[in-house]
């Protein structure tokens, strides 16, 4: 990324402007372009996470996030007959509420389990499974849509599960490039306003407030 930044305001050869770039003149360059909004020079980086634990029902949030490589643990061939599944906080903390819950996802996996062992395709069975399954999932981005992934789904607006994600990625991702995701997260935290119009939260005011800079 930082040879990126210097390439195109140098007319040294790459492999030059490549030897003269230690640490700190990387971290240097890097803070420029994220000062710059020279952002393109970020995606010549790419980071991959293995994500496991995760429902299904935030997959599905997940791969809506275009400029990414997702490979999912398929629900057609894995046969899933002893699946875990998500029990959001929210269910858990109301004894009778959670034990309905945990009594219909129980049904549903030992539905699943009785078509396969009458000799129904896994692909066809696994339409009884919930939501709540987990399931694994590799997921591979470059840094420029990481930073968008970030502002997003750290938003206190975000769902629970994936702001829960988000959360994590981010720890692992500062511990490889912390000058990068030094100020990474929602705009309210990291630019002082909010995108999210008529429906923020009120930490910063929305963007289009005619109070908001």
């Amino acid at each position: 990324m930082a040879a990126a930044v210097r390439l195109c305001y140098s007319a040294s050869d790459i492999d030059e402007i490549r030897e003269k770039i230690d640490d700190s003149e990387a971290a240097r360059l890097i803070e420029k372009a994220l000062k710059l909004g020279h952002h393109s020079v970020l995606e010549h980086a790419s980071f991959t996470f293995g994500i496991e634990g995760i429902s299904r029902a935030c997959s599905h949030q997940l791969v809506r996030h275009r400029i990414a490589s997702f490979s999912q643990q398929s629900q057609r061939y894995v046969k899933m007959r002893h699946s875990d599944f998500t029990l959001p906080d929210s269910i858990a903390g109301n004894a009778e509420a959670a034990q309905r819950y945990n009594a219909a996802v129980e049904t549903l996996q030992s539905v699943y389990n009785d078509l396969l062992t009458a000799g129904f395709p896994a692909e066809d069975a696994r339409y009884v499974l919930p939501n709540a399954t987990k399931t694994k999932i590799l997921m591979t981005a470059n840094a420029r849509s990481l930073l968008n992934f970030f502002e997003l789904r750290l938003c206190v607006r975000a769902q629970w599960e994936i702001r829960r994600l988000a959360s994590l990625m981010l720890e692992e991702a500062r511990v490889v490039a912390p000058t990068l995701f030094k100020m990474a997260g929602p705009t309210c935290e990291t630019k002082g306003f909010c995108r999210e119009g008529e429906k923020s939260c009120g930490r910063a005011k929305p963007l289009d407030s005619p109070n908001s800079e």
